[in-house]
């Protein structure tokens, strides 16, 4: 069922296609174009011709002459180069063709239109040259009653075209204007649109993988191949050259189509893909040679187009063979490949077998109308495929938030569950801690039976016991620590030194210890919990009074700059030995001239709290000298 839905979907774009390129065939084509028709070298126009909304096409009437014929009637498009059909003649050289212009009504300013001269030409009107170059031509006169020669010389040398094979149009300036506007936009939009989307798909190329990277080739190629009708337009000075850089922007556009299929339908046969993929590169190579050899040999310009061809051909069958042997889910990829692979496939119907009966007025052809739709059906399968990329990403995203959230939860919950066992730990050990160091106090007290080994046992159990002790009571501080949970507040720098001064002068006094605060000049604001500044100042300072002598002095000071505040502790105290000062702020990390009241987590604590508000600490000490701890916090403005 699934199969007949996709033929029938596939059916229905190629029915779709049939009756567009059947309405253009018979709306926008030069050759349908009504009277008057040209016959035995005379073409009879009358001023109520020139009234109508499309051009006159100069089509009928023509007489050829070259180096093996003489005045031999024609139809422009009848031969695409001056072979005519012998294999053995050269498709190059001089020709010359010729319309009298038999015209009954008032004079009249008209203007005739040469498609696509992209050789030498030049333009005769009563024997008198109006024009000559390389590309679009295009004569301005005035039309009077009787007859006029028209006369059109060319001379190529390379190329598969020569000769006039493209119908010229006469009419008023305004008529052919409006056919020039329309047509202009028309190319100016194809050849645009797809540069814009491969434009944009360039910042795709790193994050989208091969399928945006070669949907930009496509448009890239694409709008390399419509931009010859602007080098014809404008003459630019590779017109004559050209064919080539079209050729093979058309053979990477036809690459891109199967490429594209390949990847879109996840076809796994790399094998055969190798064999194809071989062959689509060989191939243009061999028709690019051809093109170079036209003007040498003159068979190569029939060889050149059987094989192109082929090619078209070949391509197509590549195209639908790899999109019928894709995954077999019904994709969105897999649907617009199948409706690629039917543009495409119509396209090539129309190029083989409407060759010589269409040429487009206002807009393209019937290959170039495929290029474009090709390039809306991926353009449209790109966007509903980041769309769907970006719902999948959304819902991953949200997924992983939630997944986060609970994960985060989890380990909260965790950490107070940790915390809440240390704390319940520490409770309970300080009883029995302290009790087995009353024992040993009692042991040593009554002396019954201490001898010296006993008495040594007794000293390492003490040493233990009391380092036992001591790491209790840190993780009671850190404990104590966690459990504030108050919110941060603005600070003052001049309030926060105050309080400093009135919670510890008085304690150095006793001391005999100068206590110093020096306030900055300007007050500044910070965030943080005071309980915590509390601990943070009360273990430094009290550590500062334990290394500090009888007259030594204690300095607190604070200062503002480049947005930072800056807090000093320095004292005159014992400082600290050089190969301490690295694990100074290590947890439980006790120095030497410490070993006996240190708990080895003040300083970590004090790192911590530092930390928590955003900041950094540094300290510098000197043996003898005393020493300095530096806290920077971001300023609140």
């Amino acid at each position: 069922m699934r199969q007949l839905t996709a033929w029938l979907q596939s059916l229905g774009i190629l029915v779709l296609l049939a009756v567009f390129f059947m309405l253009l065939f018979y709306t926008d084509n030069k050759y349908q174009t009504p009277p008057p028709y040209g016959k035995s070298g005379v073409i009879a126009l009358k001023e109520e011709d020139l009234e109508r909304e499309n051009p006159i096409f100069l089509i009928d009437g023509w007489t050829l002459t070259d180096e093996k014929v003489k005045n031999q009637p024609t139809y422009i498009g009848e031969f695409s180069n001056l072979q005519r059909g012998d294999l053995s003649a050269s498709p190059h050289g001089r020709a010359s063709y010729q319309l009298i212009l038999r015209y009954e009504g008032g004079p009249r300013i008209v203007s005739v239109d040469f498609p696509q001269l992209s050789f030498q030409y030049a333009i005769f009107l009563d024997n008198k040259q109006l024009a000559r170059g390389t590309g679009n031509g295009r004569i301005t006169f005035l039309l009077k009653s009787g007859e006029h020669a028209l006369r059109v010389e060319t001379s190529s040398k390379l190329g598969y075209y020569s000769g006039m094979y493209f119908p010229p149009a006469l009419g008023t300036a305004e008529t052919l204007q409006r056919v020039d506007s329309i047509r202009n936009f028309a190319y100016a939009l194809a050849f645009l649109l797809p540069l814009t989307l491969a434009l944009f798909t360039i910042f795709l190329w790193r994050t989208g993988g091969n399928i945006n990277r070669w949907f930009g080739f496509l448009c890239c190629f694409y709008a390399l191949y419509m931009f010859r009708y602007f080098v014809q337009l404008f003459a630019m000075p590779a017109a004559q050259y050209w064919f080539l850089v079209q050729n093979l922007a058309f053979y990477g556009l036809c690459f891109s189509v199967v490429q594209l299929t390949v990847l879109a339908c996840e076809f796994s046969g790399g094998k055969i893909w190798r064999w194809v993929r071989m062959v689509l590169f060989i191939w243009p190579l061999i028709l690019f040679i051809l093109c170079l050899l036209i003007p040498v040999f003159s068979w190569a310009v029939s060889l050149h187009g059987k094989l192109t061809d082929m090619y078209y051909v070949f391509t197509f069958c590549s195209a639908a063979f790899f999109a019928s042997r894709g995954t077999e889910a019904e994709s969105l990829e897999i649907r617009a490949m199948r409706a690629g692979c039917s543009v495409f496939g119509m396209g090539l119907i129309v190029n083989l077998f409407y060759s010589n009966f269409f040429e487009p007025i206002r807009f393209f052809w019937q290959f170039e109308w495929c290029g474009l739709y090709l390039v809306a059906v991926f353009g449209v399968m790109m966007v509903l495929r980041s769309r769907r990329v970006l719902r999948e990403n959304d819902a991953l995203t949200n997924h992983l938030e939630e997944q986060v959230k609970e994960r985060t939860q989890e380990v909260t919950q965790l950490l107070e569950e940790r915390k809440a066992f240390f704390s319940d730990m520490a409770h309970d050990l300080k009883a029995p801690v302290f009790a087995t160091q009353s024992f040993i106090k009692a042991i040593r007290k009554s002396g019954v039976g201490v001898d010296m080994e006993l008495q040594k046992y007794l000293d390492q159990a003490e040493a233990k016991q009391w380092e036992m002790a001591r790491r209790l009571q840190g993780l009671s501080a850190i404990n104590a620590l966690d459990r504030i949970k108050e919110e941060p507040v603005r600070i003052s720098l001049k309030e926060m030194l105050s309080e400093i001064y009135a919670a510890y002068h008085g304690e150095a006094e006793v001391r005999s210890v100068y206590f110093i605060v020096e306030e900055p000049e300007q007050d500044a604001f910070f965030m943080a919990q005071p309980e915590k500044l509390n601990i943070l100042f009360e273990n430094l300072i009290y550590n500062a009074l334990k290394a500090t002598d009888k007259n030594g002095n204690i300095q607190v000071s604070g200062r503002v700059e480049n947005q930072k505040i800056y807090v000093d502790v320095k004292d005159s105290g014992c400082g600290i030995p050089k190969e301490e000062l690295p694990f100074i702020f290590q947890r439980f990390f006790v120095g030497e001239n410490n070993r006996a009241t240190g708990t080895g987590l003040g300083l970590y604590i004090v790192q911590s709290i530092v930390e928590e508000l955003g900041g950094t600490i540094e300290v510098w000490s000197v043996v003898g000298e005393g020493t300095r701890f530096r806290m920077e916090f971001p300023q609140d403005i």
